[in-house]
Protein backbone atom coordinates (compact mmCIF):
# COMPACT_ATOMS: atom_id res chain seq x y z
CA UNK A 1 0.00 0.00 0.00
CA UNK A 2 1.45 3.36 -1.06
CA UNK A 3 0.19 6.65 0.39
CA UNK A 4 1.18 10.01 -1.03
CA UNK A 5 0.06 13.62 -1.01
CA UNK A 6 -0.60 15.80 -4.06
CA UNK A 7 -1.92 19.25 -4.87
CA UNK A 8 -2.67 18.37 -8.53
CA UNK A 9 -6.46 18.43 -9.03
CA UNK A 10 -6.24 16.51 -12.33
CA UNK A 11 -4.39 13.62 -10.68
CA UNK A 12 -6.83 13.55 -7.76
CA UNK A 13 -9.82 13.53 -10.13
CA UNK A 14 -8.29 10.75 -12.28
CA UNK A 15 -7.60 8.64 -9.19
CA UNK A 16 -11.13 9.19 -7.89
CA UNK A 17 -12.60 8.10 -11.26
CA UNK A 18 -10.40 5.00 -11.30
CA UNK A 19 -11.45 4.20 -7.74
CA UNK A 20 -15.13 4.50 -8.66
CA UNK A 21 -14.71 2.30 -11.76
CA UNK A 22 -12.50 -0.26 -10.01
CA UNK A 23 -9.77 0.19 -12.61
CA UNK A 24 -6.05 -0.09 -12.07
CA UNK A 25 -4.14 3.18 -12.18
CA UNK A 26 -0.49 4.08 -12.64
CA UNK A 27 0.87 7.10 -10.75
CA UNK A 28 4.40 8.43 -10.34
CA UNK A 29 5.42 8.79 -6.69
CA UNK A 30 8.81 10.38 -6.02
CA UNK A 31 10.13 9.26 -9.39
CA UNK A 32 8.88 5.66 -9.31
CA UNK A 33 5.72 4.36 -10.96
CA UNK A 34 3.15 2.67 -8.70
CA UNK A 35 0.45 0.56 -10.37
CA UNK A 36 -2.57 -0.75 -8.52
CA UNK A 37 -6.08 -0.10 -7.32
CA UNK A 38 -6.95 3.22 -5.68
CA UNK A 39 -8.05 2.57 -2.10
CA UNK A 40 -8.90 6.13 -1.05
CA UNK A 41 -8.74 9.77 -2.12
CA UNK A 42 -9.16 12.23 0.76
CA UNK A 43 -9.21 15.99 0.44
CA UNK A 44 -7.46 17.88 3.23
CA UNK A 45 -9.92 20.55 4.27
CA UNK A 46 -8.86 24.12 4.97
CA UNK A 47 -5.50 23.83 3.23
CA UNK A 48 -4.08 26.38 0.84
CA UNK A 49 -3.50 25.20 -1.85
CA UNK A 50 -5.99 22.33 -1.78
CA UNK A 51 -4.27 18.97 -1.19
CA UNK A 52 -5.32 15.34 -1.44
CA UNK A 53 -4.01 12.18 0.21
CA UNK A 54 -4.20 9.22 -2.19
CA UNK A 55 -3.71 5.59 -1.18
CA UNK A 56 -2.93 3.00 -3.86
CA UNK A 57 -2.83 -0.73 -3.17
CA UNK A 58 -0.05 -2.05 -5.37
CA UNK A 59 -0.60 -5.39 -7.03
CA UNK A 60 2.21 -7.86 -6.26
CA UNK A 61 4.02 -9.14 -9.31
CA UNK A 62 3.88 -12.87 -9.91
CA UNK A 63 6.93 -14.48 -11.50
CA UNK A 64 6.13 -16.40 -14.66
Amino acid sequence: MQTFETNDPKLARRCRYDQHRGQKTAVTVEGSVVTGLVHSVMEIEHSQPTRWIITVVAKPRIAA
